[in-house]
Order: structure tokens, then sequence, then C-alpha cells
């Protein structure tokens, strides 16, 4: 049973657990291009042409993300992740990608945290008790499943109109596959999530091959070691430095234009600039040829919660919580009442301050949230009829030049389908989050004219 059919339908009969789909705000991501109809802009000079059909994520914005991933600034302690998971008199247990210390940032490291908040939950728990998971994301789903197979009265309430948070494959008959608007690539870490994908039937397909570009043509690929041994230098040290520190103490000139593109690139994973990331801490640079999901990930999140009771479109505004259990305050104004809850929200909801706690949860949690950051991340996809690149390679990095988007994922070699994706991270993603549909697309086009044919 999948929980397409499932989901709770919250309306007459479901008492306070009733839908006002008025109260989510949709999904911020613009509709994708339906053309050959085209406005009557001019033609990109750059060799470039308009694409059949352009998609872009805005996670930025976002009101239930504020941001794509979260990232550990300069000076900031090892035990901070650790202190936001702490559970809050045994009441309210936290997971989410913002608390896993193994491997925060990524779908695994979301799994992994709500597999371990379950656990925490089923520990302190009794029979039969009622528990609510706030968000059904992959950390939510994952707890989710858990506490059910448990045997606990299990209740996902999630914000939006669909399941799956910051992993959102958007199907539509526009696209020959779904554009992927959050995660969707994988390293060798992942291979045991990639092995459990493909016994979905969801295809992870491989990006062979990468390709260096500057305006005058193609050029070696930039070396990364004088940025790890910055780092590894920088580690060792007393006090934590930025990356950005950390490279200009080892001599390295930040100013030098394939260090830029390196950075860059270092961007795309963690959401942020070189000056704000902890050297101490440093995410590690996406692979070099990394997998791709070919397929819709949802399937995978719907079969995580097959037999649990979701309800969409509930966002929650309140957590009040003592000895007795946890009042659940909703976006109705409507309470639910239940023993224990597992928060799943992003990190960013909670810097935002999307949900009240009453009372306001311990310092240790507080800080933590205060502490860590919210990194920007922002893919573009675009389609045409006819490629205009010639390029077999599937990972493309601009080097040099004044370009908005330097990453580009080529799936023409993997998938025979002409979608080139942009991916741009930290301050460039901030900004290209504010964009309209418009100017996103053609600051695309233009960061695309070295790959012109």
């Amino acid at each position: 049973m999948r929980i397409t059919r499932r989901t709770l339908l919250l309306g007459a009969g479901a008492g306070a657990l009733s839908v006002l789909l008025a109260s989510c705000t949709p999904e911020p991501e613009p509709t994708p291009t339906r053309t050959p109809t085209r406005s009557p802009e001019p033609q990109p000079t750059n060799g470039v042409p308009l694409p059949a059909a352009s998609i872009r994520s805005t996670w930025t914005s976002d009101q239930y993300a504020f941001g794509a991933v979260s990232f550990v600034p300069a000076g900031v302690g090892a035990e901070t992740r650790s202190a936001l998971a702490r559970p809050v008199d045994d009441r309210l247990f936290f997971a989410g990608e913002a608390t896993d210390e193994e491997a925060p940032a990524t779908m695994r490291g979301a799994i992994a945290s709500g597999e371990r908040a379950a656990d925490e939950l089923r520990d302190a728990a009794g029979d039969g008790e009622r528990i609510a998971v706030i968000g059904a994301g992959l950390a939510g789903a994952t707890a989710a499943a858990r506490l059910n197979d448990a045997g606990f009265e299990v209740t996902v309430l999630e914000a939006r109109d669909r399941v799956g948070g910051r992993v959102y494959s958007r199907v539509d008959d526009v696209w020959p596959l779904p554009p992927q608007l959050g995660a969707w690539l994988f390293g060798e870490a992942d291979a045991d999530l990639v092995q459990t994908l493909e016994a979905e039937d969801i295809s992870v397909v491989d990006l062979a091959g990468s390709l260096w570009r500057s305006p005058d043509g193609d050029t070696d690929a930039v070396a990364t070691e004088s940025l790890t041994a910055a780092i590894a230098t920088a580690q060792a040290a007393p006090v934590d430095s930025s990356v950005a520190d950390a490279l200009v103490a080892a001599g390295v000139d930040t100013a030098d234009p394939t260090i830029l593109a390196l950075l860059a690139l270092l961007s795309t994973a963690s959401g942020a600039e070189a000056a704000k990331l902890s050297s101490w801490f440093a995410p590690p640079l996406p692979p070099a040829e990394p997998r791709a999901a070919r397929d819709s990930l949802l399937p995978f999140i719907e079969h995580t919660l097959d037999g649990v009771q979701v309800g969409l479109n509930q966002p929650v505004t309140r957590l009040a919580y003592d000895d007795t259990g946890v009042s659940v305050r909703m976006g109705t104004g409507e309470a639910l009442s239940f023993d224990r809850v597992v928060v799943t929200v992003p990190l960013g909801v909670l810097q935002e301050q999307g949900i009240e706690f009453d009372p306001p949860l311990p310092f240790a949690n507080r800080g933590a949230i205060s502490a860590l950051a919210m990194g920007s991340i922002e893919t573009v996809w675009l389609r045409w009829d006819e490629p205009f690149w010639n390029a077999e390679e599937a990972v493309w990095h601009t080097v040099g030049g004044d370009v908005g988007i330097r990453t580009w994922i080529n799936l023409l070699p993997a998938t025979g389908e002409n979608v080139l994706v942009g991916i741009v991270g930290g301050d460039a993603a901030a900004r290209f989050s504010e964009l309209g549909k418009d100017e996103s697309v053609a600051l695309a086009l233009e960061a695309l004219g070295p790959y012109a044919a």
C-alpha cells in the first residue's frame, strides 16, 4: 500500500487534523517553460540557443527550508551537531542532516539521523505511545518507518503538499526525465544508498568524464593539492580558521582564477563561501565523476512511508511540552496531543523560528541552532530539442571569466537527453535565487557560452 493511498485525508470527521490548503504556500519553483513559443526576447549572441524548457530550485527562499544544506562555520566546535541532536526531556527528539556528525549535508546523513532519533525515542517510550514526526523528508520518513515497525502509533505531519523535503523529483510531461531540484548526486561513500535505490528500480547513472574550460578553450583540470594541503595544515593549528584564511596562510593566491574555480566547486557541495567554512570541519569536494538519479526518487520515499499515516499541508507552528506529553499546534490554530515528537525540519526553519518551543529549548540546543549555518545551493535544468554542444564529458567546470554558474552536468552521454544542469553554491546561489525566471535563464545561457560548439 503506497503513501498515495495512505495519506491522511484530513477533513470532516478527522477532528483537529483538518486540511486547509490555503495554509500552505505552494512550491516556489516556477512552472517549466512549454515552448516552442517564446517571449520576444533577443536570441543570445554567444551561440547558445534558447532552451525548449527550463526549471530551477529556490531553496534559499523556501519557507520550509531556508537553505539547501547545513555547514559548520569557522570557530564552531565539534560538539555542535551532537548538541543540536540532544533529546529534550525525553519528549522532543531531533533528526535531519544537520544533526548527523558522520555525513552531514548528505542523503545518507539524513537517513542515519532518522535511525538514531527513532532508536533514542524507542528507548525512552512505553508501549502504545502516540508519536508525531514533524517533516516527511528522508530523516522524517526513516524515523517514522522505524517507529511504526516498533509498534508505535505514528503520525507524520508535513508542511508541504508532497513528501521528500529537500529530495524533490519534479515529474512533468515536459521533461523526458524528472528534473531533480534537490539531492540527486552520489559519491563512493553512497554505495549502500545507491544499491538500495536500484533495488527499488530507481536507475542511477554514471556521470563519466570531467571537462575544465576557460573562455579561451579547454584547460587542464585544476589541481586540488594546494587546497587539501592548506586545510590539512590548518587542521593541525590550535585555533580553527576559515578555509579562505587557511589558503592565505599557506601562501596560496586566492585571486587566481583556478583557485576561484576550485572554491566555487567546493561551494556547490557546502553551500558556503570559503571565507565562512571551518577548515577543521571542511566539507569534501564533490566527486570528480559522481553518479546521478535517472528516475524519480519519490517512490523511494513512498516505500519508506508505506503503512505510516501522513498528513500533508500540515505546517506545525508550536510545540509545547512537559512531563505528560507534547501539544502540537498546527498552522490552522488547532492542537494535537502526542506522547513524544521527532522534529526533522531543516536547520534553516529552526533558525528562522518557524516553530515556537514552549518552554524554550535548553541552551545547548539553542546554541547549536545559532552556531551552525545553512548554505545556499541552487540548480537550474535546461532542455533543448537539439544539442548545441559537442563535449562528451558529463561534468563541466568553467575557469576564469565573469560567469554566474561554473559547474554543469551534461546528461546527454548518460541518458541520451539534451539536458544540462547548472549547479551554483554560496553567495552566487543566494543571488541566483533572487532572480526572476527570465533573468535566471539568461544568466545560465551566458554561463554556457564557453561550451557552444
